[in-house]
């Protein structure tokens, strides 16, 4: 498990894509929008915080769905489209093995770039960090069991790694949408914002932003991504081909 684990995160780094994505992108946004006065004025409409301190929470979440929705499954659809996890299915790794040095990969670049956001944005943009930190931990681990969850149905539900790009970026945009990049939750329209409640995205972002203010998440947030996790597993279980 260890030998491959660290295969996968060689061929993680030769890519390149992935690390660019899933750490430069998320603190090249922050930089942008750190940068821009707009987003470091106090709003009435967003309870007296800032949109640079609205939108830490978003771009955590946006690194999740992206190195879930599309980073992961180019990979996993590639290895099935090549044979890959066909001829490992037959030796003592197992193709189970590889989805989970997947998810140990995912796992460990969302941790190092959610740490880089995180300390950018408080010692650069001075943004406080999450002050109830246990919370805030306990809400981005559940967004990424329940995004990547989404990603290996995706994998399992593409034939390649073309049309596993084109599923991730089709479910991609719309549940960062519901997360708020665009458009900040708090500034929805009420009914466009129950639905993002509802949506891995949003309760993930709903839950961070509340343990960024202090408060413990609140409880229909966490039970939100843990059904979006049980779910998308039980489905990625139920479709995956490994041929």
């Amino acid at each position: 498990m260890t030998a491959l684990t660290r295969t996968e995160l060689k061929l993680f780094l030769r890519e390149k894509s992935g690390p660019a994505f899933g750490v430069g992108l998320p603190l090249l946004l922050l930089v942008i929008f750190g940068n821009l006065p707009f987003y470091h004025e106090h709003r009435a409409d967003l309870g007296g915080r800032t949109l640079l301190d609205v939108y830490v929470p978003i771009l955590v979440a946006f690194v999740l769905a992206m190195l879930a929705l599309n980073v992961l499954p180019p990979v996993l659809a590639g290895y099935r489209e090549r044979g890959v996890l066909r001829r490992l299915r037959t030796t003592p790794v197992g193709p189970v093995r590889v989805l989970a040095a997947q998810l140990i990969l995912t796992l460990l670049t969302a941790a190092v770039s959610v740490t880089a956001l995180l300390l950018v944005a408080r010692f650069a943009f001075h943004v406080v960090l999450p002050r109830q930190m246990a919370g805030f931990l306990l809400a981005a681990l559940l967004a990424t069991l329940a995004l990547t969850a989404l990603g290996l149905l995706v994998s399992g539900a593409a034939p390649g790694g073309r049309s596993a790009n084109a599923l991730g970026a089709a479910l991609f945009y719309p549940l960062v949408f519901l997360g708020g990049l665009f458009l900040p939750i708090q500034t929805m329209p009420a009914t466009l914002r129950h639905i993002s409640h509802f949506s891995p995205m949003g309760a993930a972002v709903t839950a961070m932003q509340d343990a960024t203010s202090g408060h413990w998440p609140h409880w229909l947030t966490l039970v939100t991504l843990l059904a979006w996790a049980v779910a998308a597993a039980a489905a990625a279980a139920r479709f995956f081909r490994w041929e």
